[in-house]
């Protein structure tokens, strides 16, 4: 039995809970199949720590995420909170896990299943064996810059501001997150910004142009403008393998090459800090899709997200790639039976709930291991 790993559960509001149970039987079932375990905590994140402590995430979780060797992540939000002040709002739980823990590189594949090329709002041929991954710098920008706020201008109008604001090292260390998973792909990275415009866009592309030439020089490198990268992605989403772009225009473009793939149901996403001397760095892992509180308690939510974030976590925490293989496997072997939930239903597959995917993810984990 290997040793322990340890490992945060934060299921969060809406459909989390009910994905992260399916995630529960996976871990579950390598403790017992794969004799692998974890010592997994939970904890309350979101409008859910806020009905119970006044607070969308108390600083023991806090603590708690800090000291794990991994953060697994269900979703935050929903109608019930919308009214609560900005500064406690769900989401300023996730934010600050990722300000805290310095999970500056959000990694998002888009990948697309065989089994579901038709499911896309493009054309098969289009993204049949699509595989993109765009890294996403998530803890600067606009969304973290000062000053920021609302104020009342002398003559009675309102004026909402935010300041885009990016430093050489907080551009460096993302571009070479990028550069170096190209390497293990298809050596190809796009650094996507707005140059023509923005003064922090030229910052940019000058210092991944400068860390490129320096270090990266054998991976192919093409600079483009966000604007033209969106159209892109729905004209030929296959001229990309590896983006990297900042923290707006990184939660922009990867909804959408999100879509690409059918759902954002199935796709999951890992946010890294800095190794630390030892070589481990902090982690969190999420799937991409929100709290869903429409279909939240009815058992019709799609857990593959989160399954194949728990995979990703396994290969980028724990170095666990037979592992996350196998996990990953099982997703694509039940999809090509024809199992579907709602969000990737087609004519001819087997529609059913969140629990009946996770039966059949067990089920397939069982023969690739017999």
């Amino acid at each position: 039995m290997t040793a322990n790993k340890t490992l945060l559960m934060l299921p969060g509001d809406g459909i989390g809970p009910e994905v992260s149970r399916q995630v529960r039987r996976i871990i579950d079932w390598m403790a017992k199949r794969r004799q692998v375990t974890f010592e997994v905590n939970e904890g309350l994140v979101g409008g859910a720590a806020y009905d119970a402590h006044g607070t969308p995430l108390t600083d023991e979780t806090m603590a708690d995420a800090m000291g794990a060797d991994a953060v697994l992540f269900g979703a935050v939000g929903g109608p019930k909170w919308d009214d609560l002040p900005f500064a406690v709002k769900p989401e300023r739980g996730l934010l600050r896990l990722r300000k805290d823990m310095q999970l500056f590189a959000n990694l998002r594949p888009a990948l697309v299943f065989e089994a579901l090329a038709e499911a896309s709002s493009l054309k098969p041929e289009l993204v049949r064996g699509l595989d993109i991954l765009i890294v996403r710098e998530l803890t600067g920008g606009v969304y973290f810059g000062e000053p920021r706020g609302i104020e009342t201008l002398p003559n009675g109008e309102r004026r909402g501001f935010n300041t885009q604001s990016y430093t050489t090292s907080e551009i460096v260390r993302v571009a070479a997150v990028a550069f170096d998973l190209a390497k293990k792909r298809s050596n190809k990275v796009h650094s996507v910004e707005k140059a023509n415009v923005m003064e922090s866009g030229v910052l940019w592309r000058e210092e991944v142009q400068k860390l490129h030439d320096a270090k990266y020089a054998e991976v192919e490198l093409q600079h483009m403008y966000a604007d033209n990268c969106a159209m892109q992605l729905v004209r030929t989403p296959k001229q990309f393998d590896v983006i990297v772009t900042d923290n707006l225009f990184g939660d922009i473009l990867s909804d959408c090459a999100a879509m690409l793939t059918g759902s954002l149901g199935m796709l999951p996403s890992a946010s890294l800090g800095a190794p630390d001397a030892s070589g481990r760095r902090k982690a969190l892992y999420e799937p991409v899709h929100g709290s869903a509180p429409d279909i939240a308690g009815r058992d019709l939510a799609n857990p593959l997200a989160m399954i194949l974030s728990f995979a990703m976590m396994l290969r980028y925490s724990f170095d666990m790639d037979e592992d996350a293989d196998l996990v990953e496997k099982a997703v694509k072997n039940v999809l090509a039976g024809g199992i579907r939930t709602s969000d990737i239903m087609s004519a001819g597959a087997a529609k059913v709930s969140t629990t009946t995917m996770g039966d059949a993810i067990i089920r397939e984990l069982d023969k690739l291991s017999a």
